[in-house]
């Protein structure tokens, strides 16, 4: 499909720079592409209401590590600052990463990372070595360290990376640490969080269990790439980022178990619903699955995993605007947005979500 078809004019003041509190009040679209009215506008505190006895709620338990790093390079008397975002650990002491700037840095040369505004005071400080440089301004680091030290040294000096859409009109700062952290995180290994689950709340949570909703946590490591704006004209030129994940056996066991008794399943984001997508047979059965995957989803996909997805809104253009136009229709979607639009709905990581309906069928709420 042609990429503009999936373009959209968003006004840059519709954009989050900060999380509602709390977190649960945040505005939810509800869209149902065949139901009437077509568009309702609730509160995420609302979703119980939405979600029938005995479905499941899968929810991505990835925790974001403090990926954003700012160092020095290294040469002889000359230095140099440099920030980098770690965005693929490729071995326990490699690290791929974007780093700025990349131009001027060469084989062999060592960056020396610490706390940010110390790179220079004799602070705790790392060291990584060069070891090649991408196409895409893409940097592989060798750390000077074990990977037990190296995950706690980054999380220690380290920055949480927020999406560029919010850095480059902010610095990230103390409140990030929370507030770009799901209720959920377990599992370090994201450098972007799965925005659907930032909304939830004890309270929230409390309700969906006491209307005998049960949450499956599954994992999708986040990648830099859910950020990126297709470049290419049409969607099939378009190279997938690949991403970590896992579903368990116990958590495939109660999703099946869940549907055989007449549950839906809702996927909490994007991230998570494509894991259950990896993870699901033809027929829908879930198995247990540990691996990368690179699935893009986009109009015309036949769903086997999700009946309901929570997400929130999504930039022109993306793999996850297309993944939502391909679950509840283009039209209805781009219909949805311009909705969001003008009744002030914030975009984004920190901004507002949606519970979509799928546009094939729908059993009702």
């Amino acid at each position: 499909m042609r990429v503009d078809l999936f373009d959209f004019d968003l006004p840059p003041e519709r954009i989050a720079l900060r999380p509602v509190e709390p977190r649960d009040a945040a505005r939810l679209l509800i869209v149902r592409p065949h139901g009437s009215p077509r568009f309702e506008d609730r509160t995420v505190l609302d979703l119980p209401d939405q979600i029938a006895p005995g479905d499941a709620l899968a929810v991505n338990d990835t925790r974001v590590i403090r990926a954003g790093l700012y160092g020095v390079r290294v040469r002889a008397e000359n230095s140099a600052r440099i920030e980098a975002t770690l965005i693929r650990r490729e071995d326990d002491a490699l690290w791929r990463a974007y780093v700025r700037p990349a131009k001027k840095l060469k084989q062999g040369e060592v960056i020396r990372f610490a706390a940010a505004n110390s790179v220079e005071s004799g602070a705790e400080s790392l060291d990584a070595e060069v070891v090649s440089k991408g196409a895409e301004g893409d940097v592989l680091l060798k750390f000077v360290a074990s990977a037990e030290k190296l995950d706690k040294t980054i999380e220690r000096i380290g920055q949480m990376p927020l999406p560029p859409y919010i850095s480059s009109r902010r610095l990230a700062d103390d409140k990030d640490t929370q507030d770009y952290q799901t209720l959920f995180a377990q599992k370090p290994g994201a450098v972007a969080a799965p925005t659907a689950s930032l909304h939830f709340t004890p309270r929230l949570v409390a309700a969906l269990a006491a209307q005998s909703v049960s949450i499956q946590k599954v994992t999708l490591h986040v990648g830099p790439g859910t950020f990126s704006p297709v470049k290419a004209k049409d969607t099939v030129e378009h190279t997938m980022h690949a991403e970590w994940g896992e579903v368990s056996q116990a958590a495939a066991d109660a999703l099946n178990s869940a549907r055989a008794a007449g549950g839906r399943i809702i996927a909490a984001g994007t991230t998570s619903l494509r894991i259950l997508e990896s993870a699901a047979g033809p027929d829908g059965t879930f198995a247990a699955f540990a691996g990368e995957t690179s699935i893009f989803i986009t109009p015309g996909y036949k769903f086997k995993a999700a009946d309901v997805l929570l997400t929130n809104f999504h930039q022109p253009r993306s793999t996850l605007f297309m993944l939502v136009a391909a679950f509840a229709g283009l039209e209805t979607m781009q219909a949805a947005y311009a909705h969001a639009i003008a009744k002030n709905y914030r975009f984004y990581s920190y901004g507002d979500a949606c519970l979509l309906f799928p546009a094939a069928a729908e059993n009702g709420a």
